[in-house]
C-alpha cells in the first residue's frame, strides 16, 4: 500500500529538484547567447530600479558578514540538539549545512567568470553580475538554516514563522538588490534555481538523519523492560 506513495513522492522530489536545473539552464543559455529574455530583463530592470537608503539596507541581507553568522549559529544549536538527544549521525545535517553554504562560492564564482554579465546602468562599468552571489547566500544561509530548525522545533507555530521569517529575508534581500540595481532580475531568479538545489540537498541529508535518529530511538530497550507501551 505504501509503496506506490513512495514512488509517487521521489517523483515528486525529481521534478521539484529538475525544474530549478532546467530553468537555471534556460536562464544561463539565454545571458550567454545575449537572447529574447535578456531583452525583457533589461526593460523590467530599468522600471524597478529606485535606489534608495531602504533597498540598500535590504541588499545588504545578502551579505556573508549577515547571512553567515546566521547559519552558524542554527548548525550550532542543531549540532547540539542532535548530539544532547543521542540521535545518530548528529553532524550529519550540520555538515550538510556547512558545505551547501560554501558550495555557493564555488558555484558562483566560475559561473561569474564564464557569462561574463556586465551591471545595471546603477553600478560602476564591470562584468561578472551573473548569477547574483548576494541572493545565493541569502537564500542557501537562511534557507539552510530553516530546514535545519525543522528537526529542533516541536511547535508548529514556531515553524509557521521560521518559514515565514526566512521567506522576508530571502526576498527582501532580492528585492533590495534589484531595486538598488546591484543585479539585473535574471540574476537574482537564476540564483533562486540555484539555491534551491543546494537546499535539496541538505533537505535530502537532514531527513536521512533524522530517520536516523527515529529509528535509533525505536530500537532503544525501554526502561522497564519490554516495550514501551
Amino acid at each position: 500500500m505504501c509503496r506506490p506513495f513512495g514512488v509517487f513522492a521521489k517523483l515528486c522530489a525529481m521534478l521539484l529538484l529538475g525544474l530549478p536545473v532546467l530553468l537555471f539552464a534556460l536562464i544561463t543559455w539565454q545571458v550567454v547567447a545575449d537572447g529574447p529574455l535578456v531583452g525583457v530583463d533589461e526593460r523590467l530592470s530599468r522600471a524597478l530600479v529606485r535606489p534608495d537608503r531602504l533597498s540598500e539596507l535590504l541588499a545588504d541581507l545578502g551579505n556573508v558578514q549577515v547571512a553567515v553568522p546566521v547559519l552558524a549559529v542554527a548548525l550550532a544549536y542543531v549540532a547540539w540538539h542532535g548530539r544532547a538527544r543521542g540521535a545518530d549521525r548528529w553532524w550529519l545535517p550540520p555538515l550538510a549545512g556547512a558545505l551547501a553554504m560554501a558550495l555557493v562560492p564555488a558555484l558562483v564564482a566560475p559561473l561569474k567568470a564564464w557569462t561574463d554579465r556586465a551591471g545595471t546602468p546603477a553600478v560602476p562599468p564591470a562584468v561578472g553580475y551573473y548569477p547574483s552571489g548576494h541572493t545565493a547566500t541569502a537564500l542557501v544561509a537562511y534557507g539552510a538554516a530553516t530546514l535545519l530548525l525543522f528537526g529542533a522545533l516541536r511547535s508548529p507555530a514556531v515553524r509557521r514563522a521560521l518559514v515565514v521569517l526566512c521567506a522576508l529575508l530571502v526576498l527582501g534581500a532580492s528585492y533590495g538588490l534589484v531595486r538598488r540595481g546591484y543585479h539585473w532580475p535574471l540574476d537574482v531568479v537564476a540564483s533562486w534555481c540555484l539555491g534551491a538545489v543546494l537546499l535539496a540537498g541538505v533537505w535530502r541529508v537532514a531527513e536521512v538523519g533524522r530517520t536516523a535518529g527515529v529509528r535509533r530511538t525505536a530500537a532503544r530497550p525501554h526502561p522497564g523492560g519490554g516495550q514501551p507501551k
